[in-house]
């Protein structure tokens, strides 16, 4: 069977417009730029590797260069988008055979990573370290975040206007463009990411006195250009104070969510509160938790069953 023309078209081409026609004013900017860094990577590992060359080991070739340069995680997200890139074109009849079926992923050794989150106790010691002023700053940030579990871009588009004082809730429908010098209001990451999640009564009542006389829709936090390294080299200064492992703020975000599967909040709940897409996300996030809590359910299935001996 002769081959269609547009089989003769190199990969990165194809990847090119597919981006344009699909992702193009669908995503946000910071995950539309992901794709044109794949893409530049793959413009640079298979100039000339053409769709109709697209078999299983010229994909799993591609794959093993990438891999030689970055970590097994990296190498999954790579293969992830340019997977959906050629599903699509099997679908439009310019392959037959799926070439990532099976494929292997490998990657450098992972760099020793920071600490993702921290007990229950070393939070109480990390909060208890907070120098809460009379007026916003990051110390009410870092408790914001601990509390809610909100992301760096969210926690920053908080207005006023955003708290329910009376049901004790915040509803979550805006981001801050923090990457942008100017700043400004942005989408969220997600559907998903819009949401009202509920406070405890005593953040309620310490943002409401915060809050009082502050312009209702401008950010409460974000008044000038906001540096992530900034937050973090506060939290960092926090967490010596209180003797616990230095983490990041998003780490702090971690440790909500692991503190909450601790205290058996359903993973449902706990994906709705974190504004994830998809349980899915969550489960994979924290699974190692997840796995944690089943060996202790696991070892209290087996006491149990072992009282119902027979008489």
């Amino acid at each position: 069977m002769a081959i269609k023309k547009e089989t003769s078209q190199y990969f990165h081409e194809y990847f090119a417009e597919w981006i344009k026609v699909y992702k193009a004013g669908a995503v946000r900017p910071v995950t539309y730029e992901k794709y044109l860094m794949t893409l530049r990577r793959l413009t640079e590992l298979a100039p000339n590797l053409k769709i109709c060359e697209l078999d299983k080991r010229n994909y799993q070739t591609l794959l093993n260069n990438y891999a030689e340069t970055h970590e097994k995680q990296t190498t999954m997200d790579f293969h992830h988008q340019l997977k959906s890139v050629i599903l699509d074109a099997i679908d439009e009849g310019l392959l037959t055979t799926d070439p990532t079926r099976k494929v292997i992923i490998k990657g450098k050794t992972a760099a020793k990573r920071k600490n993702k989150f921290l007990s229950q106790f070393e939070l109480k010691s990390l909060l208890n370290k907070l120098n809460l002023t009379n007026e916003p700053n990051w110390d009410w940030f870092i408790l914001l975040i601990a509390k809610t579990g909100l992301r760096f871009a969210e926690a920053l588009a908080l207005t006023p206007n955003d708290f329910d004082f009376v049901r004790h809730k915040i509803n979550i429908i805006k981001t801050w463009d923090y990457k942008n010098p100017a700043g400004g209001f942005g989408e969220t990451k997600n559907l998903s990411s819009k949401r009202i999640i509920q406070i405890d009564p005593q953040l309620n009542k310490q943002f409401s006195t915060l809050t009082k006389g502050l312009t209702k829709n401008k950010p409460i936090f974000a008044k000038s250009r906001v540096f992530n390294s900034t937050v973090n080299s506060r939290l960092k200064t926090l967490c010596k104070m209180a003797n616990v492992p230095v983490i990041s703020v998003h780490s702090l975000r971690h440790t909500h969510a692991s503190l909450l599967i601790f205290a058996g909040v359903s993973i449902i709940s706990i994906a709705k509160r974190l504004g994830h897409s998809s349980v899915t996300t969550t489960q994979e996030t924290y699974l190692h938790i997840i796995r944690e809590l089943e060996n202790q359910d696991n070892n209290k299935i087996m006491k149990h069953l072992s009282t119902l001996t027979q008489i």
